[in-house]
This record gives structure tokens, sequence and C-alpha cells, in this order.
């Protein structure tokens, strides 16, 4: 729809970049009333065709569905713009929250705020894989799938990407139907080698300078993320399950309740979730080298993880039609939805261990728990937390700001010293 103006886009998205509260579901809702609802710029089958495409690529699908709709309305253009104005509200609050987590986040009152965002946290995940299961687990083979991937990744430590092709590999060869009667359909005239060199180049720049220059911290930081970004498959949830224990575990960036602090505040700000990457990139050059590190790995963080998306929605996007009707992509997509459901059970058991227990190490098989070291205190908390969630429904920014201002209160009455 090319009668669409940029300055309507910018109205559009902005508005969706700063309400974009609330995860994934909450972010297309609130996209598909703006631009179905409201607009009448996509049908309702072009937004849900445009949303199954998204899911079929790496990076978080709320963030690339804003991509493609700005793509579809206005080209590269309204692209760059939508996808831009989705992330940059959320980036602009995690570079506060960072630059005030990394100064005062060693006080005993902040601590105690934190006890309670953590305790929502597991909530939180374990909520999200709740409905993940309902809408990926459907059959005996899908279960089946789930608890490999869980077993893989949680007892034996199989590296998340292998867990991704497998089951891609899986659904794949064993899904019914056959490709070959399928009709491609195109959008336009795609120039997909030019676009593919233009952006992957644009991903690879800084990884090349930072490595001409000998810059190991910041090279390190570049190649873990730009990894991430390959693998990202099933939403930031499945991702970050992996991410959470490369972090603290094979590099040792951040400790396992400053990870579990930046996935509570990254829970809180507007746009894709995903943009803990940015908060952990903060406080990894905060340690490093002190705020301009910080500052530079944050924004290293930034370009690596949300780059990449420009590539595959503008590479990927005139061949929607025809990537949909593929049986045999969709049997891997399905495959892979479910062992990322598996994947993402790790995340909640990871932190709700480490949120019970004060002595928690690597066992040959999974964690070693030592059950003498509960905290009760932070049991109550969880316990509490999942009442606000589960049974009064209550909102996630307001649970987690509960949660948080309780935690206060136990300090102030000196629960926490």
């Amino acid at each position: 729809m090319d009668n669409v103006s940029l300055t309507e886009l910018f109205r559009a998205f902005g508005r969706i970049g700063v309400l974009s509260f609330g995860g994934p579901a909450a972010q297309i809702s609130l996209m598909h009333n703006e631009i179905v609802d409201r607009h009448r710029w996509l049908s309702e089958d072009q937004f849900l065709k445009a949303l199954s495409f998204c899911m079929l690529l790496p990076g978080p699908e709320a963030m690339q569905l804003a991509t493609y709709v700005g793509w579809r309305l206005r080209g590269v253009t309204g692209g760059l713009l939508a996808g831009v104005l989705f992330v940059l509200p959320g980036a602009a609050v995690i570079f506060a929250l960072a630059f005030g987590y990394a100064l005062y986040g060693d006080l005993p009152l902040v601590h105690a705020i934190f006890a309670g965002i953590q305790a929502t946290v597991v909530v939180i995940v374990l909520q999200a894989l709740w409905k993940l299961a309902k809408k990926a687990l459907r059959g005996r083979a899908s279960w089946i799938l789930a608890a490999l991937a869980f077993i893989a990744l949680f007892f034996l430590s199989t590296p998340f990407p292998f867990i991704v092709v497998a089951a891609a590999i899986f659904g794949f060869w064993f899904s019914k139907g056959s490709d070959d009667a399928v009709v491609a359909s195109v959008h336009g005239r795609p120039r997909t080698l030019q676009t593919v060199a233009i952006w992957g180049a644009l991903w690879f720049a800084p990884i090349v300078v930072l490595w001409a220059l000998n810059q190991a911290f910041l090279f390190q930081i570049a190649l873990f993320f730009s990894h991430l970004a390959v693998v990202t498959f099933g939403g930031a949830y499945a991702v970050l399950a992996y991410m959470t224990q490369a972090v603290v575990d094979t590099h040792g960036w951040l400790t396992t309740p400053e990870m579990i602090d930046a996935l509570g505040l990254a829970e809180t700000t507007p746009g894709p979730l995903i943009l803990v990457t940015q908060f952990v990139g903060f406080l990894a050059g905060f340690a490093e080298g002190g705020v301009a590190l910080a500052v530079a790995a944050a924004s290293l963080t930034l370009w690596v993880t949300f780059v990449p998306c420009f590539l595959w929605i503008f590479a990927g996007a005139p061949y929607v039609e025809a990537l949909l009707s593929r049986p045999k992509l969709k049997g891997a997509l399905d495959a892979i939805s479910a062992s990322v459901v598996g994947v993402i059970l790790n995340l909640p058991l990871w932190v709700g261990l480490h949120a019970l227990f004060t002595e928690v190490g690597d066992g040959r098989f999974g964690p070693d728990v030592t059950l003498s070291s509960i905290s009760i205190m932070n049991a109550v908390l969880i316990i509490i937390a999942a009442v606000l969630v589960f049974a009064l429904r209550m909102p996630l920014i307001l649970a987690i700001a509960g949660m948080g201002t309780f935690g206060a209160c136990l300090w102030v009455v000196g629960f926490f010293v």
C-alpha cells in the first residue's frame, strides 16, 4: 500500500513501540489492533501469514513482524522505520535501568527488591511455558520431542543449536506431504543476493573491525550474541535458557543473581524480551572496564542482535507465500516448536533452583543442589508471586512491581539484611 505515508507509519509504530509491554503475545495483539483493525493496512489473512513467516525465523517474532509490515507497506525504508521504532523505546529504558543497576545494585535495599522480582521471574517463565505447551504439544511425538530436548539440555548439557537442528531434521523427514508440487509465488522483484550481501556486511563489519583492532572482550561479545541471533528459534524464552547458562557458567560475565535480575528488568520494559541481551552486554562491559566499555558492549549487543532480523525479513519477505505452502517446512517448524517447550523448561528450573537454594553447583548430570541450603524466604516469595500471576491473574508488570515493593517492605522490617 504505497498510499501509506512514512509519517503515518511513524505515528503507528511509535505508539506500538512505547506501549509494547507484556511479551510477544501482548505485542502482537497490539500490532493487530493497530494495523488490521484500526488502519486496515493489512487483511486478517495477510497479517496471520506474516506472523507465521516470522515464526519460521530466528529472532524476536514481534519485532520481525513489525519490520515485515513496514516493508509490505513502504519497502525497505518502511521496514527499517517500523523495526527501529519497535525496539528503540525499550532499548532506551534498558540503558537507564542497566546504568542504575550497575551503580546501585549492591545496596541491601536493592537486593531485597530484586529478591521479590526474581521470585516473579520464575512464575512468569512458567506461565509462558504453559501457554506455549498448549499450542505446541498436540500429539505423542511432540511430547516426546519436548522431553528429549529437556533431557538433552538440562542433564546432558547438549548445545542448544544441535537440539534445534536435530528437531528440524526430524520434523522435515517425518512430515506428511511433499514440497514437489508447491508452486512458488514471489512478491515484487526481490534482489535476494544483493540484500544478503548488504545486510551481511552491516552485521559483520563491527566484528571485523574489533578483530583488526585486537579488542578481545568486545570481539567475544560480538561473536557470542551473533551466534545467538542465528539460533533463537522459538522466541526469547528458548534462547534465554541457553544464554543464561552460557553467560554465567561458560563466560563468567554475570553472576547467577545478576542474570535473574536482568530477566526481571527486561520483563518490565516495552519492546522485545530479547533486549535482555543489551542488559547483559552492559553489565559485562561495566565489570570489565567501567561505564564507557559498558555502553560500547551494550550498543554492540544491540547491533548484532537486531541487524540480523532485518536481514532475515528483507531477504525472505518476498517469498512468504511460497515458504508457507511447503508441508516439509511446516513439519520442521512444528518439531522445533515442540522441542523448544523442553528447552524453555530448563529456564524456570535453573532460575528456581538458584532462587530457592544458596548452594547450587555443577554436577555430572545437571545441577548439584545442597538441599539444606534452601531459603524459606525465597520459597515464600515464589508462592506469593504464583498466587498473584496464576490465581489473581495480575498483569505481569504490576506483579513485578508489587513483588519488588514487597521485598523492599520486608527489608524495612528486618527480614532482609
